[in-house]
């Protein structure tokens, strides 16, 4: 029977980008739905740590040496993702001496390149360490962009053909008998790009193989075919701080525990993490004693962290899996391993494979799994090229940076985003003003933004790092939804706007104390006051009453309307 598309992969962040770009690219037909934004799940709400394997070089050594690998991979093929910041695992003094040996060799039993450092001289590379660190393993970490290399996935997978539907929530698993052969899908606009207001559909998409890469939602979806694949997701909760007052990867020597690594991000550093397992990946408690944790423990490590302006809080909830018999209880005791579950091997269900567990740092290794899976399944005879091919704006990216001869630093962060796409994206004969001034984001790249994912601004954000500066979108979240205009009439813009400011706040709750409040007092005087949307007249049916500013003062002088009433309210 005819199929619509040959392979379905369900689910938008790394790993289904990944699986997308890798069968694409081999020539298959490919449809990729995901329910939010690409990286909606788990790859959006990372600590953006490109592992070097270090932190499983002792207890998950499998682990290790799939992290050192894929890093060295990464760092080839997707440069303007990548920031090599490089790693160090600090020992204070009442961590074990035998761990921090036993760290060391374990890193060089998986091939991961490990130096040790005195106090002092890891204190020459981060001047806020503490004063009594007293030695360091220095590693080859560095930060990713999770954003960015999802959406360049993406973004070369559409360019091999495939269709990528993102608001796109799988309902049903269509089996028949022991064959999965595709799915109902809800689009909440379109299908297409999405436009805020625009009528969604439901949609019947029939696949010759279905690969659910859902990660942590893996079980619920499995569950929609009848399958049982038992997730154990676990929550982690992460905070970003204003400034980086590191530039390396700062980890805690010392086995598991939470509250252990520092992560310098773009113009932030992000501290994590916790380690809890819940029932629901869509429903736990997002509470307020992760985040005093976090930086109670680390400022251990990095005491002016006591000090630090937190901007706002997120958790995240990994995709961790074991194999049955194993009965693991502690979540942070269970492997970082990934794991191909074949349906028809393991359930006698054809037409079906799930991709659970490991990393973004090996997303591309995992998708190299499922995709020669499916190959085989298809009987395709095709290679994998993902190791090898750069993801777009990582190609020649350096001979790019020097031709462009970018001289100002808002030059400079916009070539590090859009790596060899800078000329594309940059050079127009319009007017380019900066949008976002907390991130150095510019109205060409927020339009290029636009221009990939309809009217959905929080997929403009993750493709641009605008709103996500230390004002969090409190200065320019108004400017960024007016690019929207006037392509899109002043409901669909608004409606857009509030979807991004939900989004803001829903992080920044987490983070107000002392003289943080002043910086959400700000915003809400800037959204609800000076753009009146706490009494939206779109919203409410109000209309303003224009006249009353329009009023100044006559030609007669001041007083022209005492004992009028001001636009405020008050009495001239």
């Amino acid at each position: 029977m005819a199929r619509d598309t040959e392979v379905l992969v369900l689910g938008g962040g790394s790993t289904g980008c990944g699986v997308a770009r890798d069968l694409a690219r081999r020539g298959l037909e490919v449809t990729l739905l995901e329910r939010g934004n690409l990286t909606h799940g788990t790859t959006g709400r990372m600590h953006g740590l490109l592992h070097s394997g270090a932190r499983y070089a002792i207890s998950d050594q499998a682990s290790a040496r799939e992290c050192i690998e894929e890093n060295r991979v990464l760092r080839e093929i997707a440069g303007h993702c990548v920031e090599e910041t490089g790693g160090l695992f600090v020992k204070r003094p009442e961590d074990s001496a035998d761990y921090f040996e036993e760290k060391l060799r374990g890193c060089r039993d998986c091939g991961i390149p490990a130096r040790v450092r005195s106090g002092r001289e890891a204190r020459e590379i981060e001047p806020f360490l503490a004063p009594d660190i007293d030695r360091a393993l220095e590693v080859p970490d560095a930060a990713i962009d999770p954003f960015r290399l999802c959406v360049a996935n993406a973004r070369d997978a559409e360019a091999h053909g495939a269709r990528i539907e993102t608001h796109a929530e799988v309902v049903d698993v269509l089996r028949e008998g022991d064959d999965v052969h595709g799915v109902e899908v809800r689009h909440e606009s379109g299908p297409g790009k999405r436009v805020h207001r625009r009528s969604g559909s439901t949609e019947t998409i029939t696949a010759e193989y279905v690969v659910n890469a859902t990660g942590a939602w893996a079980g619920q979806l499995a569950g929609m075919a009848d399958l049982e694949v038992a997730v154990r997701p676990s929550k982690g909760a992460m905070t970003i701080t204003n400034v980086r007052q590191v530039d390396t990867v700062i980890n805690r020597c010392r086995p598991k525990g939470d509250a252990d690594i520092v992560v310098p991000h773009e113009t932030t550093a992000i501290l994590g993490t916790t380690d809890v397992e819940v029932d629901d990946p869509d429903d736990y408690p997002e509470e307020r004693w992760e985040v005093d944790l976090l930086i109670d423990r680390l400022a251990e490590l990095l005491p002016i962290l006591r000090e630090a302006r937190t901007i706002r809080s997120f958790w995240g909830v990994r995709p961790l899996y074991e194999p049955p018999g194993r009965g693991t209880e502690d979540p942070t005791d269970i492997t970082r391993e990934f794991f191909l579950l074949d349906h028809r091997e393991r359930d006698g269900v054809t037409g079906m494979a799930s991709i659970v567990g490991g990393k973004v740092t090996t997303y591309r290794a995992m998708a190299e799994t499922v995709a020669d899976h499916v190959c085989a399944e298809l009987g395709v005879r095709a290679s994998c090229s993902t190791a090898d091919e750069p993801l777009p704006g990582s190609e020649e990216l350096e001979a790019a940076m020097d031709d462009f001869g970018l001289r100002s630093p808002i030059a400079r962060r916009s070539r590090q985003r859009l790596g060899s796409r800078t000329r594309d994206v940059l050079e127009t004969d319009e007017p380019n003003p900066v949008l976002c001034d907390c991130e150095g984001v510019t109205r060409a790249e927020v339009r290029d933004a636009i221009a990939q994912s309809g009217t959905d601004l929080n997929a403009v954000r993750i493709r641009t790092r605008a709103s996500m500066g230390n004002c969090q979108g409190g200065f320019c979240c108004h400017a960024i939804a007016n690019e929207l205009h006037p392509a899109h009439d002043e409901p669909v813009v608004r409606a857009a706007l509030d979807e991004l400011l939900k989004e803001r706040w829903r992080g920044e709750r987490h983070a107000l104390w002392g003289d943080q409040l002043s910086q959400a007092m700000l915003n809400y005087a800037l959204h609800a006051t000076t753009l009146n949307r706490d009494r939206d007249p779109a919203r409410t049916g109000e209309s303003i009453d224009y006249g009353a500013f329009d009023r100044g003062q006559t030609g007669d002088g001041a007083g022209a309307f005492v004992g009028e009433k001001t636009t405020d309210g008050g009495d001239r």
